[in-house]
């Protein structure tokens, strides 16, 4: 079989896979095929463009039979990126599930602990409920209305009075077996949605938007919350396993049965320091990170320095070396700047450096923490005919956008968290 792959410059990629290939098969085949690093969170994602919908598609998942649920007129597309969110709730559910809107079954001590809460999504035996607010899109209608909803293993309930848990109250909304969930993309253009925090079910052999199950939400948190906890339901240990041993697959692409691209000498570097008399092998890893990020600066400033017409060296002006870096974007608005980290996943510490919309001379870091997308903007300062970039109103100054975002990426700062994975347009 062959399918087709897009990257986020919307670049392709043409791959013949057997039948039965997982998405992380398929991940691990283009991780390979342009030496990127594999830090797991690699993802196969699916966007449906006609109805503006898009999914992770889970590791475990068969690429031909989620392709054998397309449309054949509507352009679906495959996209291979970076979500690191896929699996942050078994790292810090805390995030992902709170109080008000989880409970337990009535036999439960009250105290439960956060490792617990998992435990009890993934038995067989024990669910928590979610419950909470949501607005849903009626059925043929364009209107669309607010009701408590309740998540249980049976699937998805609504109550027809108020906040009423009682049998006689409570509605059946859809079970999860036969369909795929889905994020909203386009948040209130397609849809008519009264937040952009929408997502839907969709059955796995749909004929059309009519046969959706749309919902909405209030805010990003609650969204998360649902999406996860429904996702957990779903799927149960699978996902555990897909977290806890990410090369597994049913078609052998895994690296076990690849010859590795790297050789061993390259598997051996370490990190050594040449300053004194002998050399020595550095253990810390800050350490070694501060002595990169050294290196990193003085070949920087070796770099930015050419030679004038009489020979002597000039040093090039500091204004466009930020262009070059991955992790900057040059004239995105604030909405495109959040749809990317999104999609990248809301974990603390994704961001992006782009340039300011309102003030041409400004640029914005847009940086994701608790489930939010925070926008802080670097000013430019001039002191003594030299140009800084600084974000505290110049208590701290930087002489390029580079130096700034490696300090934050080694030090919060004014920051609420500290830069861990940028958001990248990946070429295939």
């Amino acid at each position: 079989q062959v399918i087709k792959v897009y990257s986020e410059d919307d670049t392709s990629r043409a791959l013949e896979v057997p039948s039965d290939v997982t998405a992380r098969d398929v991940c691990q085949l283009l991780i390979l095929k342009n030496h990127y690093i594999d830090d797991h969170s690699w993802t196969l994602f699916e966007q449906l463009t006609h109805t503006g919908l898009g999914r992770a598609i889970e590791d475990h998942e068969l690429v031909m039979e989620v392709q054998s649920n397309w449309v054949m007129e509507e352009e679906n597309k495959l996209y291979f990126r970076k979500n690191y969110a896929k699996y942050e709730f078994f790292k810090n559910p805390l995030s992902f599930f709170p109080d008000h809107m989880i409970s337990f079954p009535s036999e439960t001590n009250a105290a439960v602990s956060h490792s617990e809460i998992l435990q009890m999504f993934l038995s067989s035996s024990t669910y928590p409920e979610i419950h909470g607010y949501l607005h849903a899109k009626e059925q043929g209608k364009k209107s669309w209305k607010k009701m408590y909803f309740l998540l249980r293993r049976s699937g998805l309930y609504f109550s027809t009075k108020a906040t009423s848990k009682e049998p006689r109250h409570l509605q059946f909304f859809c079970e999860f077996s036969n369909s795929d969930m889905y994020m909203s993309l386009t948040g209130k253009k397609i849809s008519g949605a009264p937040t952009n925090y929408g997502f839907c079910f969709k059955p796995n052999k749909s004929g059309g938007t009519r046969d959706l199950k749309q919902l909405c939400a209030d805010d990003e948190q609650s969204r998360t919350c649902w999406m996860t906890a429904i996702r957990l339901l779903k799927y149960g240990m699978q996902l555990y396993q897909n977290y806890m041993q990410p090369y597994q697959g049913r078609s052998g692409c895994s690296p076990l049965n690849i010859t590795p691209m790297r050789s061993i000498s390259e598997n051996s570097l370490v990190a050594m320091d040449f300053s004194g008399h002998r050399s020595r092998i550095i253990e810390n890893p800050t350490e070694a990170l501060s002595v990169a990020v050294e290196e990193g600066l003085a070949w920087r400033r070796r770099g930015c320095l050419r030679l004038n017409s009489h020979g002597s060296p000039i040093a090039i002006s500091n204004m466009a070396i930020h262009r070059s870096q991955s992790w900057f974007h040059h004239k995105i608005s604030r909405e495109e700047a959040q749809r990317l980290i999104l999609q990248h996943g809301l974990v603390d510490g994704v961001f992006l450096v782009r340039d300011s919309q309102s003030n041409p001379k400004t640029f914005v870091l847009s940086l994701s923490h608790g489930l939010k997308i925070k926008h802080f903007q670097i000013v430019p300062l001039e002191d003594d005919g030299k140009l800084f970039y600084t974000l505290d109103d110049g208590h701290t100054r930087f002489t390029d956008l580079i130096q700034l975002v490696e300090f934050y990426q080694l030090n919060k700062g004014v920051l609420p968290c500290k830069l861990k994975h940028y958001c990248a347009r990946i070429t295939l």
